[in-house]
């Protein structure tokens, strides 16, 4: 009952503290438990639930950020546009804080500001170009904490901070200035993390989150899919979630698409409409079955509409099939609850739909992530071979060009009626019908013509013979121009 609406938030005040480039074993290893006490005392005893967060590659910036706001995985076309991030356009979770009248305020990388240029009600942006500063890039978004800490008047503070980073681009992770950098950053999660204590009512307690957009690799660098660098630490620090007992396991892998379900459900926010992450349950932990079934169908229905705009035959999909399962039981156990029933049948039903649910987000969740990372190879290397081809013909013409007789023509006529260009032309289309019949998956050219894509053929075939024609011509004289 009630589905439709948007949950009440679970959370007060959200405060997210993202360190660029910090890697799981910088927090969980060694170095953690060296240079961060404070942080390791709330991993390993406080109020707290950890995992280490999967990045997908490329791991740059801009991309990883779109992917913590969004819910989506970014392509590599996200590494270029990394160097001009323009304003996202696509449903996020900051667009929907905003919408919803809350009021956000950032400090850190000026990416985020960039992405979201008019979401912030304060703001401060910091360059992260000049790698060699490790301090001031930090100081810039520390030295107004004091004050804002104070205030009342923000529900989502965003900090990022650049400094280690900045660090392992110009001396590596096992530099002697990481320690020094990560006692740094403990100091000022635990100036955060009592400030929120401290500040707490009696309604809904508030949430610290401390995550990384990537790690880095031994050699300090980012960008690729080495361990270090798709492994980073994500952190959930609450009063509302119970103190921890007996021994420390290792921190269950999560996706890094992950937080924005996760946070949008934590604010009482709609998830983001194209996001593929599953909302991390042991975050909603404390609520009742009821709300926690609640919260796992609103990211189910969320995960099975992307599905069905995404895939023809959605329907026979596993992940698809086993949510209208999930959703039937649940229908059954909102029957029981709502006849007052509280023995432990309802119980266990309810932890049964509860599993249910969470197999079918994992199965949904999969099921889009591959569509996403899937590329039509077959279209790009046509389209490379075209780009190659013109760019054969313009080194070509360039010794020619450059000559005092600057003259330069590509027999067309004599290729475009030789036998070369149509055996070519029959040859290509071959491999084209060869390719596309025997592909599980539809190809650009697919849903074009057939007389375009023949087109495209004769495009090649007709470069080639203007290439293997042009060739001799340049050694038609011996003298070299």
């Amino acid at each position: 009952s009630n589905w439709t609406k948007i949950p009440p938030p679970v959370f007060k005040k959200v405060v997210i503290v993202l360190i660029d480039a910090l890697r799981d074993d910088f927090v969980f290893g060694s170095k953690g438990k060296q240079f961060m006490p404070y942080t390791t005392q709330v991993v390993e005893k406080g109020t707290s639930h950890s995992f280490i967060a999967e990045v997908k590659p490329p791991t740059v910036t801009m991309p990883r950020i779109k992917a913590l706001m969004t819910g989506s995985i970014p392509g590599f076309i996200d590494v270029i546009v990394n160097l001009n991030s323009p304003a996202l356009l696509d449903d996020n979770l900051i667009w929907q804080a905003k919408t919803a009248g809350k009021r956000i305020i950032f400090y850190g990388d000026d990416t985020w500001v960039k992405l979201f240029p008019k979401h912030f009600v304060e703001y401060d942006g910091t360059t992260s170009f000049f790698v060699s500063d490790f301090t001031e890039v930090d100081d810039n978004v520390t030295r107004h904490l004091d004050s804002v800490l104070k205030r009342e008047d923000w529900d989502l503070l965003i900090l990022h901070y650049l400094g280690l980073d900045h660090i392992g681009h110009m001396t590596g992770p096992n530099s002697p200035l990481v320690g020094p950098k990560l006692r740094e950053m403990d100091n000022i999660l635990k100036k955060i993390h009592i400030s929120l204590l401290s500040k707490e009512e009696t309604s809904l307690p508030n949430l610290l989150v401390v995550c990384g957009d990537h790690g880095m690799s031994e050699t300090g660098s980012h960008g690729g899919s080495s361990e270090g660098e798709v492994h980073t630490p994500l952190l959930f620090i609450s009063s509302a979630f119970e103190k921890r007992s007996g021994p420390l396991t290792q921190p269950e892998l999560v996706q890094q698409t992950d937080l924005a379900s996760t946070l949008a459900v934590g604010l009482g926010l709609p998830i983001s409409r194209n996001s593929v992450g599953n909302l991390i349950l042991p975050v909603v932990g404390g609520k009742t079955m009821r709300e926690q079934l609640r919260f796992v169908h609103l990211n189910g229905f969320q995960l099975s509409r992307l599905l069905q705009e995404n895939t023809p035959a959605y329907e026979k999909d596993p992940g698809y099939e086993h949510f209208k399962i999930a959703e039937k039981s649940h229908g059954n156990w909102i029957k029981l609850w709502l006849e007052g029933n509280n023995s432990e049948i309802l119980l266990n039903l309810g932890k049964k739909v509860l599993k249910q649910y969470l197999e079918a987000l994992k199965t949904l969740s999969s099921s889009l992530s591959k569509q996403v990372a899937q590329y039509d190879l077959y279209s790009m290397m046509v389209g490379t071979v075209i780009i190659m081809e013109v760019l054969l013909l313009l080194l070509l013409s360039i010794p020619k060009a450059l000559s005092s007789q600057a003259e330069f023509e590509v027999p067309l006529s004599p290729p475009l009626f030789s036998l070369l260009f149509y055996l070519m032309c029959l040859m290509l289309c071959a491999v084209h019908v060869i390719v596309c019949t025997s592909a599980e998956t539809l190809c650009y050219f697919c849903s074009m013509s057939w007389l375009t894509a023949v087109g495209v053929m004769m495009l090649i075939s007709a470069l080639m013979c203007g290439i293997l024609s042009a060739i001799p011509k340049i050694f038609e004289n011996s003298r070299i121009p």
